[in-house]
């Protein structure tokens, strides 16, 4: 309930400022300068594949999840979209093809970035734009699991990238990393801002090096040619904290990735702590939050790590999580160039408060009182402290002098239950001679704005939660296709691509293929075979039939069940996979790798020649055929009980796939 004083208290805790609370005054002035210039809120899209089910959502459903994240005082109102330059390698949960397979090879229509960051710039031009590799393509490394020994073919290849956004999609890319959670190369950086230049794109700022604090900020402070060409000091999941070297630089300083935690009522909580905290604490002027939306399949690593979930696109259905209201909170009522105030930020009884003004006038000020076990992050450990109910005096000074009211919107956290209140508008609150007193209770996040443009207006609801379809079935044959990659399928490590097959007179012009030729530049031990899975984790008995067309001598091709792994840790998935090689052999393995030999053969199979493979399980029961006819049987698996569907190769060779179709349960 809303205990109202007349130019007093305003609360709507169920406490009244009874004697010992703790309580705290706090002054808001401009009249002495502005402190550190505000960059805005974000999120990451890729890092890896996090967005790779989106695309395949119908209308109306996509473009409302679309602006729920982008569409400014709607939703989250994102200031930051900062996207994987795609290195056809595994980067969390999956692979993101790269605009350069092959050296001699540009196409920047591969993938769904390219329409992410157009649909997000459809909604909010003002948007800035982020491209950071986590890995890049094999030619990149000339042989080695390395982008630095030859840094300018390296500087060359992200610069492309940049220069087809524009020429492509007219996207002007705003900021460009270095290489994701990975060693950083000063000659390299110095390079790419040369190359920048030599192509006219001084506009394009550099951040480095989206790792830690260190060794970057020291390596800066005695390179003065480094420190000239870094803009931004990036750092990864900082903890609210920064170092005094990076203080030293006088650079920008970002958490250019943080977050990272379960989308429920403690992710909302960590989400809300960290975006006041990282200024508070660590003079962080920008938080972007992997992942944007948890798009993909849910028992993939860090699942539903997202802002929101959509990880159903055969079904519509999708869910509208805390912390896309928590983000609200901010976005919807500051933008990048605003100031933050000189203030110390931190509330007598625990919790934070930041200020900002767009320097005419305008004030926001944003307030949390999230509790220790309640916004703990994935990661660093959080600290225990304590937080209290309090009462927190506002004074407003200098130009917010003359104030007279202020919107309130309001956020509780309730996380044993279901019954949080999510960025409700409480209307103008009275400010009396420049003073305003605000009750806070635990676990809630205030913002108190002159701006008169806030929303909550959500969609109807989406359609309901529906499982994977247990029949399924495709046959590529698509002459236009939309995005490069099929619906639903997954890429784990290669990349499969929609192709056509000039050379095929006959049922199999249109194809999916596993087009990456050479092992990348990895970010992650990529596995050694490419694997797409698809459909459902909880999949137990399944008919899977596909059609093979093994291109090099050297490769081999297999479909599979009850694939127990996938993302980081696909290089260790379990399953029962059907191989097999153009020597003419087959092989049953319970192993992507391989090694776990559960029976071997003659097939006949060859190269250059279509062939169907069909592999089917029954509770412990699993049998192949070769084009309709039994090659194996009987033999018995137990583990892994469940998992995905799969196709994929034996290494990094052209195979193509075809007529998809599954019957599972």
């Amino acid at each position: 309930m809303l205990l109202l004083w007349p130019c007093l208290v305003l609360s709507l805790s169920p406490w009244s400022a009874a004697a010992g609370r703790p309580s705290g005054r706090y002054w808001l002035t401009d009249a002495k300068g502005l402190a550190r210039e505000f960059d805005g809120i974000g999120a990451v899209s890729g890092g890896g594949a996090t967005s790779r089910l989106l695309v395949d959502y119908e209308e109306p459903y996509r473009s409302q999840i679309l602006d729920y994240l982008f569409k400014p005082n709607f939703g989250a109102a994102l200031h930051i979209l900062k996207v994987e330059i795609g290195g056809d390698a595994q980067s969390t949960d999956g692979t993101e093809p790269s605009h350069m397979h092959y050296e001699n090879d540009e196409n920047y229509f591969r993938g769904y970035e390219w329409w992410l960051m157009k649909e997000a710039k459809k909604r909010n031009p003002n948007i800035k734009l982020i491209g950071l590799p986590w890995a890049f393509p094999g030619w990149i490394g000339r042989g080695e699991n390395w982008p630095y020994d030859h840094p300018d073919i390296t500087a060359y290849y992200v610069v492309s990238w940049i220069i087809g956004a524009k020429r492509f999609h007219d996207l002007d890319i705003d900021y460009i990393g270095i290489w994701n959670e990975r060693t950083f190369n000063s000659k390299y950086i110095k390079l790419l801002r040369y190359t920048l230049d030599k192509q006219d794109l001084q506009r394009v700022r550099i951040v480095a090096s989206d790792n830690c604090w260190e060794p970057i900020s020291f390596v800066m402070l005695l390179d003065w040619e480094l420190r000239e060409v870094v803009d931004v000091i990036g750092a990864h999941y900082p903890g609210t904290w920064t170092v005094p070297s990076a203080l030293l630089t006088k650079k920008k300083l970002w958490a250019s990735e943080d977050y990272s935690t379960f989308n429920n009522e403690v992710g909302a909580g960590c989400w809300a702590r960290i975006l006041n905290q990282n200024y508070v604490n660590g003079h962080m002027t920008s938080t972007i939050a992997w992942n944007l939306v948890a798009s993909y399949y849910e028992d993939l690593p860090f699942g539903r790590c997202g802002l929101m979930t959509a990880q159903e696109p055969w079904s519509g259905h999708y869910t509208v999580d805390p912390p896309i209201w928590i983000t609200a909170h901010t976005t919807q009522f500051t933008q990048p160039g605003w100031h933050y105030l000189n203030v110390d930020g931190r509330l007598n009884g625990g919790g934070s408060y930041v200020a900002l003004t767009d320097g005419k006038g305008n004030l926001t000020i944003i307030i949390e009182t999230m509790t220790y076990q309640h916004s703990a992050c994935i990661r660093p450990p959080l600290l225990p402290y304590n937080v209290s109910p309090q009462k927190a005096t506002f004074y407003l000074n200098g130009s917010f002098s003359h104030l007279d009211a202020l919107q309130m919107w309001y956020s509780k956290l309730e996380s044993k239950s279901a019954n949080s209140t999510l960025f409700q508008s409480l209307g103008p609150q009275k400010v009396c001679e420049g003073v305003l007193t605000v009750n806070l209770d635990l676990d809630e996040v205030y913002t108190l704005t002159t701006l008169t443009t806030g929303r909550k207006s959500p969609f109807p609801d989406p359609p309901p939660s529906q499982p994977f379809p247990s029949t399924y079935k495709d046959d590529f044959d698509v002459r236009n296709p939309p995005f490069s990659e099929a619906p639903y399928f997954a890429d784990q490590t290669g990349v499969f691509e929609y192709f056509v097959n000039t050379s095929d007179p006959g049922e199999h012009v249109f194809t999916l293929r596993q087009v990456v030729n050479q092992r990348p530049v990895t970010w992650v031990s990529d596995a050694q075979n490419t694997i797409s899975i698809i459909g459902s984790y909880k999949w137990v008995n399944l008919t899977l039939s596909c059609d093979v067309y093994i291109e090099s001598k050297r490769g081999g091709a297999f479909i599979a069940g009850r694939v127990n792994k996938g993302g980081i840790y696909v290089g260790d998935a379990k399953g029962v996979f059907f191989w097999v090689f153009p020597d003419g052999t087959y092989r049953v393995t319970g192993d992507l790798h391989g090694r776990e030999v559960l029976m071997k053969g003659l097939s006949g199979v060859r190269a250059d020649a279509w062939h169907r493979l069909t592999l089917i399980l029954t509770g412990s029961n699993a049998s192949g055929k070769l084009n309709g006819n039994p090659l194996w049987e009987n033999v018995t698996t137990t583990q892994p009980e469940n998992g995905w569907a799969a196709i994929g190769t034996k290494s990094f060779e052209f195979t193509q796939f075809d007529n998809f179709h599954i019957q599972a349960s």
